[in-house]
Formats: C-alpha cells, sequence, structure tokens
C-alpha cells in the first residue's frame, strides 16, 4: 500500500494515510490502498479495534481535484461509486473504527471521518463538506451521513454554504464526541480503543452491527436485530465469562472471543 500505513499495537491496528505532501488528499489510489487495509483488518482475527488518522498536519484535507478536474459524468460517477463503496466497506466493518482527526477533514476527508464509529479531533481540526463552492455535491457520503450525524438543518447549513467550521463548532454540534490538544490525540484515541478491546469482542462486534443496522431501519426491524445479536451472544464462551466474574465479584476477566 502506497499510501496507507498499516501499524498493529496489541490489538488495535492503525491505519494512517500517508500522502502528505498533498494533505492526503483522496485520489483512486489511496481509495485502493484504503480498500486494502480494511480487508486486513478484517482478515486478522487478533485485531480487536481500530484508529485511523492522517500523516503530518492533515487527517484527508478532500478528495484529490487535480484528478477530478477533467472528469466527465461517467468519470464522475464511477469515482464516486469507488469511494462510496470503500467507505461503506469501513462504516460495515465488524471492528470498531475511531477516527482520530488531526486536521483539515474537508469534503471526502469529512466524508471519511462519518464513515468511523467513533470521531476525535484535535483542537486544530477544521470539518466541512466545500464541494458545492468547487461546482460539484459531496460525493462519497456526504449528503448521506451527515443529516444523520447533526440532523437535517444543519446538514443543510453545512453542505450549502461550503462552511468550514473548527472542532468547538464539530463537537457542539455532535459531529465529534471529543475535543483534545493535538499531543494528547493519538494517546486518547489508543485508550479508548483499549477500552473497547477490554470487553467481550463479539458482543461489541454485535453492538455495532445492531447500532449500524437499527438507524437505517424503523424500531421495529431494529429491535429485531437486537433481539438476535443479544440470543447469539448469550450463546458464546466470553457471557459465561463476562457473567461468572460478576457474580463472583472479581475484576479480571479472560475473553476470548468465543
Amino acid at each position: 500500500m502506497s499510501f496507507v500505513n498499516y501499524e498493529q499495537q496489541g490489538p488495535v491496528a492503525i491505519l494512517t494515510i500517508n500522502r502528505p505532501e498533498a494533505l492526503n488528499a483522496l485520489n483512486s489510489q489511496v481509495l485502493s490502498d484504503l480498500d486494502q487495509a480494511i480487508s486486513q483488518v478484517e482478515a486478522a482475527d487478533d485485531v480487536l479495534a481500530v484508529i485511523l488518522t492522517g500523516a503530518g498536519r492533515s487527517f484527508v484535507a478532500g478528495a484529490d481535484i487535480s484528478e477530478m478536474v477533467n472528469f466527465s459524468a461517467i468519470d464522475g460517477k464511477r469515482f464516486g461509486l469507488h469511494g462510496g463503496n470503500v467507505f461503506l466497506r469501513l462504516e460495515n466493518l465488524s471492528k470498531p473504527v475511531i477516527a482520530a482527526i488531526n486536521g483539515f477533514a474537508l469534503g471526502g476527508g469529512c466524508e471519511l471521518a462519518m464513515a468511523c464509529d467513533i470521531r476525535l479531533a484535535s483542537e486544530k481540526a477544521k470539518f466541512g463538506q466545500p464541494e458545492v463552492g468547487l461546482g460539484i455535491t459531496p460525493g462519497f457520503g456526504g449528503t448521506q451521513r451527515l443529516p444523520r450525524i447533526v440532523g437535517v438543518s444543519k446538514a443543510m447549513e453545512l453542505i450549502l454554504t461550503a462552511k468550514v467550521i473548527g472542532a468547538a463548532e464539530a463537537k457542539e454540534i455532535g459531529l465529534v464526541s471529543q475535543v483534545y490538544t493535538p499531543d494528547e490525540l493519538m494517546d486518547k484515541a489508543m485508550e479508548l480503543a483499549h477500552a473497547i478491546c477490554a470487553n467481550a469482542p463479539i458482543a461489541v462486534q454485535e453492538s455495532k452491527r445492531c447500532i449500524r443496522m437499527g438507524v437505517q431501519t424503523d424500531i421495529s426491524t431494529g429491535s429485531a436485530f437486537e433481539a438476535e445479536a443479544f440470543g447469539v451472544t448469550c450463546g458464546t464462551q466470553d457471557k459465561n465469562e463476562g457473567m461468572s466474574a460478576f457474580l463472583e465479584k472479581r475484576a479480571e476477566k479472560h475473553f476470548q472471543n468465543q
């Protein structure tokens, strides 16, 4: 992978978009590399959580305008489907994904962050969907995920004005959950990842699946998903371990992902 670094620290995989000379702008190769990294994470049984970040002073500054400038309508649709499909794979990855947003998260970068499960930001982070100022629409899910995260009215405001906001406002509207100093960001992301990894992996993955599926459907259907997941986890060895530890007042737990 030329533009995505893959590192594993214990049960946590760290994916770093590594194209700092272009502020990590997303071109076709970056998207393909990210797709490959997602496959690598999914295949690694010992990876229980993921942190996604960017090299240098940017998370992802957007899609690569130098690649898009000569796109025809067909080229644009093909590029949108490529990025959109990669982001859907990230969103539907069984392992939880934490975005550690260290700088610019504009356009495709904001869309990439929104495809992650939890978003943490540096105080220096900037967010926005500036596409209409370039004569295009968001193409990697921005018109779909942003209203689901911040509400329709705020999403309309941000997308239709091409406004860029800072980390504090992003937290205020619920686009990110926490804001840290630049020096704290990765440590806090790792701390959160390890807090997730301390729990029963199957239960974590089933909970993520229920949330992701539930927000796309009505509450009755979502409740059915949840009942199915609850049944699945009740049949695991980790459920026996977790409940035994509770009844025995034992802090230490030995989850086996089984």
